[in-house]
């Protein structure tokens, strides 16, 4: 999600600074930046010129600096609150006074993290869809103390890279995983009671509801230890078994089974 962000970032102009804790991240993101630039200037989207503009404006780092003259810093970590805290912290300490923090949490509360700052009134939650630089939607989400002036900075930043944003009220989930993610983890129930095979559940859900993907292999894509870390998020937040996860997703994630980046999850994949 990082290396995606900042393509996009990149690509619509702005300055970035990619940072990442080893400089072998560092290239492997630089990696599939140029990978998914040169994608776009065989479809036409870009012109090679424009694609290596768009990388000569990404910056890398390994850790972060202790000073950052930036307007906006995003981060992109795993959803781990302590994780995602610690690092909104360091943000904190080293962005300028006037800087926006902004996470790409998918269901973690932003209220909550931007008690680890002191600066909640500039914190928000920039929930960008994957794969970037292709998904057209940033659902913006508003902390208790989220001013007006966050918002709308956010909203023309995001009106700016070309994505369409849609505002969301800080409770689990938000709008997106709220909806998105009990409907993965029923497939999963349908699967784990024998209701159907993998193919037959994705086949129902793409050719009977219109949906481009199905959902099981829609998990495998996201990774099954992040649903698994939403649906808990969520069951924990709204207290209803409705959100209870499913075993069988408990399961899988115990067996290292999280989809295409460990090269099974629902199904088999030739490489992780």
């Amino acid at each position: 999600m990082g290396q995606g962000i900042a393509h996009t970032f990149g690509q619509y102009g702005f300055s970035v600074l990619l940072v990442d804790t080893d400089q072998a991240f560092l290239d492997r993101a630089r990696k599939t930046i140029t990978a998914n630039l040169e994608r776009q200037v065989k479809k036409g989207v870009l012109t090679r010129e424009q694609s290596t503009e768009t990388l000569a404006r990404i910056e890398p780092s390994v850790g972060l600096p202790a000073s950052l003259d930036v307007a906006l810093a995003v981060e992109a970590v795993p959803e781990d609150i302590a994780l995602k805290k610690d690092i909104l912290a360091r943000l904190d300490r080293a962005a300028t006074d006037d800087a926006i923090l902004a996470s790409n949490t998918s269901s973690i509360s932003i209220t909550e993290l931007a008690s680890a700052t002191g600066r909640p009134d500039r914190v928000i939650g920039m929930h960008f869809m994957n794969p970037v630089p292709l998904m057209k939607l940033v659902e913006i989400v508003r902390g208790t103390d989220t001013t007006d002036r966050t918002f709308e900075r956010v909203h023309a930043w995001t009106v700016a890279l070309g994505k369409t944003p849609a505002c969301s009220a800080d409770y689990p989930g938000f709008i997106s995983n709220r909806v998105l993610m009990p409907m993965i983890n029923e497939a999963v129930y349908c699967l784990m009671e024998g209701v159907a095979n993998a193919e037959s559940i994705d086949t129902v859900m793409k050719l009977g509801m219109n949906h481009p993907m199905g959902p099981l292999a829609l998990a495998d894509f996201i990774g099954l230890d992040v649903c698994l870390a939403i649906m808990e998020v969520l069951h924990r937040g709204l207290g209803d078994d409705k959100y209870r996860p499913c075993p069988l997703l408990r399961n899988m994630v115990s067996a290292g089974r999280l989809g295409r980046k460990s090269g099974r999850g629902f199904y088999a994949y030739e490489e992780p």
